[in-house]
């Protein structure tokens, strides 16, 4: 058997850059309703991962689109629903509305369900549920990155990907925009044991980075959270909210008491820093004044319409985010022969996210074998395979070199 060795460095997604690739906001797109048609696809599996119960759970978003739109790359606006972490789905009638319209100005949208429940109902628990919704709400947009990497299904342009959500998916979509760092995160919601900021959702290896975050009368743990140099932050609130504090207050109904701040608070904190925001005030309003049937509610969810539309367009003519690949440190794989087999022993770094899909090519650039690593150490089978040069692909990563001698 011939001696088989390979050593290569991996290059890693981290850090932003911008990119001079631009919107196209021209003859009224992303501001006037110029697709009158919107095509829905219900049901695309974005991820799963482990809810509360310790049971996998499959995650699911339907996806809207507007029929006749012909260009290759469009912005997405990612929604999550209302329903305090307990209820509510991605077909409530708000998330539907609010997906509609938007798709209609030319953007594709998703609405989003995200792992829901907790137990015991108490304050730490309630907080681990928004964490998990972070996480999912973070793979859903890994999903849309990996599809513009490969298969292209949806013409969404990576740089351009905005979060947004009601109530509670306020709240995930601010941990989504602004919690970067494990040290945000109080010590007693054990993060590490949650998976960490990014979890494990799906599609690893992808930025989870946003453009913008649409905050509806949702709020977070901290205003410190938001950050010098961070994303635009939009939001829409009554401020007579009894549910979800306008300024600073308690959660939680019966549950031992959770301390928020909401978007009055965390507008004042990103004014402060000098983060780009907008704040809708809706005077004497309580909770989510924008969802409901009477004529009042649809006035409310015209405005906060309107509002996000304006505070987004502008958005869309400037280079976008967009995550660069940069030298990881000391991150090397090894293969070697496995003892008595034609087989090659492969060793993974122990800080690669698996599993990952992973392709070897040959010095053509075809595809000669595919294989989806779960384990950082594992055997392959080296087959037919010539010794020669070839070279492994890996989403979010440059494809790497390979020497078979």
């Amino acid at each position: 058997m011939k001696s088989v060795f390979l050593v290569f460095t991996a290059l890693m997604l981290a850090g932003l850059q911008t990119v001079s690739a631009q919107i196209d906001t021209t003859r009224g797109r992303y501001y006037r309703p110029v697709f009158p048609r919107v095509s829905v696809t219900s049901g695309v599996t974005y991820g799963s991962a482990v809810n509360f119960s310790g049971n996998n759970q499959p995650l699911l978003m339907d996806v809207y689109e507007p029929v006749g739109d012909t260009l290759r790359q469009r912005p997405l606006i990612i929604f999550a629903h209302q329903g305090g972490f307990v209820t509510g789905t991605r077909t409530d009638q708000f998330m539907v509305d609010v997906c509609t319209r938007f798709a209609r100005l030319g953007y594709v949208t998703a609405s989003i369900d995200y792992r829901l429940l907790f137990h015991p109902y108490d304050t730490v628990n309630i907080a681990r549920a928004t964490l998990r919704g972070m996480q999912d709400m973070r793979a859903a947009v890994r999903f849309f990155r990996h599809d513009a990497a490969t298969a292209r299904r949806f013409r969404v342009h990576p740089n351009y990907i905005v979060v947004g959500g009601s109530s509670a998916g306020g709240y995930m979509a601010l941990q989504t925009g602004y919690l970067n760092r494990a040290g945000e995160v109080p010590a007693y919601l054990n993060l590490a044991a949650l998976g960490g900021i990014e979890g494990s959702s799906g599609h690893p290896g992808y930025s989870s980075a946003v453009l913008a975050v649409l905050n509806l009368s949702g709020a977070t743990e901290s205003a410190s959270c938001i950050e010098a140099g961070e994303v635009p932050l939009f939001s829409a609130h009554g401020t007579a909210d009894a549910t979800v504090p306008f300024s600073k207050g308690r959660v939680g109904c019966k549950l031992p008491p959770k301390y928020v701040v909401g978007s009055g608070r965390l507008h004042q904190q990103a004014a402060a820093v000098g983060v780009p925001n907008r704040l809708l005030c809706f005077r004497g309003a309580g909770h989510i004044p924008f969802e409901g049937s009477s004529a009042r509610s649809h006035a409310y969810a015209d405005s906060t319409f309107w509002g996000m539309r304006d505070f987004l367009r502008p958005l869309l003519r400037k280079p976008g985010t967009m995550v660069k690949p940069v030298l990881a440190t000391a991150a090397t794989a090894q293969a070697r022969p496995a003892p008595g087999d034609d087989r090659l022993h492969v060793v993974l770094p122990a800080d690669w996210t698996l599993p990952i899909e992973a392709e070897l090519l040959d010095a053509a650039g075809r595809v000669v074998r595919r294989f989806n690593p779960r384990v950082q150490n594992l055997d392959m089978l080296r087959g037919t395979l010539r010794a020669g040069i070839y070279s492994i692909r890996v989403p979010g990563q440059l494809p790497v070199k390979v020497e078979y001698k």
